[in-house]
This record gives structure tokens, sequence and C-alpha cells, in this order.
């Protein structure tokens, strides 16, 4: 299998451009991604230099003056933050193009849906996880906590995460919200979820998770899932392979009768039309299963279905820290008006100029996808 290009303008004819072969640059991918999380290393500039001259330097004579880049990626490519790869000159993509990432070429003719929101925005941070049982291994430690957990056959549990509890006051002053659209501790399940009816934004400061091995019918049935809920067999259905864990996740029941963990199945059974922005403060929630010609099958698949018109959702494991410190600037910019992926870049960029952030661990892993537009005003 080859990579090739296919670049479409406001105006002109198509422009096909052979990549070519897909195996070396999927290879050199997991090394970035890997590379990307020494902070102390900048080893991966070298990798970042050669995806660069592969896959955007055969392309850029024809970017023009553009300055904004809408990536609608196949295969591997999808796994890829394409801000921090590196060109000739040592500067970052992020510093040229405001990127924005699209499922497909359809998410621009659902750009024309006028779906208003019907209810202000929620936040949903910092819940009550639960005592772990008896017996359940410790968790990973580090300078800082990340917001991940494995839910594997280790039977691993779920951190608290202080800054989740912090970040979600923030939002709450900046959004100027009541306490009602406010999901913290025992108030962060699953039921409130499914009561939602396609809030404005919908905030998520919690732990994502993905399941890369499927023995999944071990790990599953570990949260309470078996054959007869599923539509294809466990081992099949890439939208139980990854998700986000609810008040009571650690105890595996939330309610008489939910379990705490919120799947991307589930996820794609809420009700976010008209919601012009979902926010996925938790790592790994833009990984997913994934399917040449199909895209990625996981949380961003799901907060399609279900109706989201902008994701903000991350490859790879984040810190505590440098989350709360790039959401709340990114919020901050886009209630001034800036645009769902223009904040972003704005605020990445702002990371950069920090001699304790400027390394791209801590600021290219959230990605845009969908309409890059700013917020609409107006009442839902």
């Amino acid at each position: 299998p080859r990579y090739v290009s296919y670049l479409l303008k406001r105006s002109g004819d198509p422009v096909a451009i052979d990549l070519g072969t897909a195996q070396p640059i999927d290879d050199l991918i997991p090394e970035f991604r890997t590379a990307l999380s020494d902070k102390a290393s900048t080893f991966f500039k070298g990798v970042a230099a050669t995806l660069f001259e592969k896959l955007i330097a055969p392309l850029r004579p024809h970017f023009g003056q553009s300055k904004q880049l809408l990536l609608s990626p196949d295969g591997a490519l999808n796994l890829l933050p394409f801000a921090a790869l590196v060109d000739k000159d040592g500067k970052y993509l992020l510093e040229h193009f405001e990127v924005t990432y699209l499922t497909s070429g359809r998410d621009l003719l659902r750009m024309a849906d006028e779906s208003r929101p019907r209810e202000s925005a929620v936040v949903l941070a910092d819940p009550n996880y639960g005592e772990p049982p008896r017996g359940g291994l410790p968790v990973e430690t580090g300078l800082e906590p990340t917001r991940s957990a494995d839910l594997d056959r280790s039977g691993r549990i779920f951190p608290e995460l202080k800054g989740a509890a912090k970040e979600a006051a923030a939002l709450q002053s900046l959004l100027n919200l009541d306490a009602e659209h406010v999901l913290t501790r025992d108030r962060a399940t699953e039921a409130n979820l499914r009561k939602l009816s396609g809030p404005r934004i919908l905030h998520m400061a919690t732990h994502g998770f993905f399941l890369n091995d499927l023995q999944l019918k071990t790990a599953l049935r570990r949260v309470g899932f078996s054959a007869e809920l599923a539509p294809l067999p466990l081992s099949e259905n890439p939208l139980l392979r990854s998700g986000l864990a609810l008040a009571g996740a650690n105890v595996r029941r939330s309610g008489a009768t939910d379990d705490g963990i919120l799947t991307a199945a589930e996820v794609a059974q809420l009700d976010l039309l008209g919601t012009q922005l979902v926010v996925l403060s938790a790592c790994e929630t833009a990984v997913g299963t994934v399917q040449t010609g199909e895209g990625v099958y996981g949380l961003r698949r799901a907060l399609a279905l279900a109706g989201a018109q902008t994701q903000l959702v991350s490859l790879w494991k984040v810190e505590d820290g440098a989350t709360r410190e790039l959401m709340v600037d990114y919020y901050q910019r886009l209630l001034k008006g800036e645009g769902r992926s223009a904040a972003l870049r704005a605020a990445q960029q702002a990371m950069l100029t920090n001699p304790a952030r400027e390394h791209p661990c801590y600021w290219a892993a959230f990605i845009p996808i969908g309409n890059w537009t700013p917020l609409p005003t107006g009442p839902p």
C-alpha cells in the first residue's frame, strides 16, 4: 500500500501527490509518539523532521499563501500530531499553520447543519471513582498524574485527579455556570450524561482509556459487559475498546444499572445534536481502532455520531497540571471570539514560548476535529 495525498483548495482542480510506500511512514509514527514521551530528550526532532519530509514537504509548494490546513488522515496517520512535525529550519508546523482534523470531507457538509444547542455548557470533572477492591494492583506513580488508566487484566484502578477539580472550578467561573451544570464527584455519572439534551459545550475532565489488545472478553467482563449487550462479538466491536471513567468506576457500580465506565459505544448514544464543542480533557481520547479508509473507531467516531460539531481530544497520556493550564488558556481565548481551532493553536504557541512547557509532550497531544470557526453567539 502507498499513501497518496489529495489537495483540495477553495478553487481549482484537486491535486494528487504520491507520498510513497505506507509501511515506512507507519513505522515512524509509533517511534515518534514514543520519543515524545521523554521530556528530557530532543530525539523526537529527528523523527519529526523525517515525517515532515515524507508527508508535508511534497505538499508545501501547493499551499501557497494558505495559513490553515484541514487534514483528513487515513490509517495510522490519524494518530500523528501533525502540529509537532518539524521543518528543515527547526520550526514546528504549528508555527506556520492552523491545523484542524476532519473525519472525512463529509465534515465540511456537516458545517451547514444549523442545529442549535438546547442547554448551556456542562462540565463533568473529578468523578468519585470509589475505593478500589482489596487486592487491586497499585496505580502507577510518577512526578505528575496522567489522565489515563488501563482497563486490562491487571485490574488497575483509576486514581484521583486533583487537577480535574481545579479545572472544573476554573471553567465554572469562566463559563459562568450554576452548580446544576457542573457534575463532579458522585454526580459525575453515566445517568446524568444521558439526561443531557444538546449542551452548548460539554467538557469532561477525567481518565480516558484505550484497550490496545483485545483479549477483550476478560477485560470487558470486569466492567460488566457481556456478549448479549454488544451488536458485534466483543472481540470485534471497536467502540468497546475506548472510553471514560466516571463515578463508581473503581467498584464497577454506579446506581442500580451502571458500571461507571462510559464506553465509546455508549457515547455514541448521547444526545449531542447542536453541541458546538466537546472537550475530552483526558488522555488517549483520540485513539481508537484504526481501519484504513474508515478512520478511527473510538471516542472521536462516537462523538461525531452523537452529533458534536467540534471535538478537542488527545492522542496520548497528558500530565494533569499541563492539561489544566492549556484548557484554561484555550477557553479564555475561545470566549474572546477566537476560532475553535485558532484558540487551541494560540494556547499551544503560548506553551511553546514557556521553557518549562516547550516540549511537545505538553502541548501537542490535543487535536481539534470538525468545525474550526468561532462559537456562535446567542442563547441556546
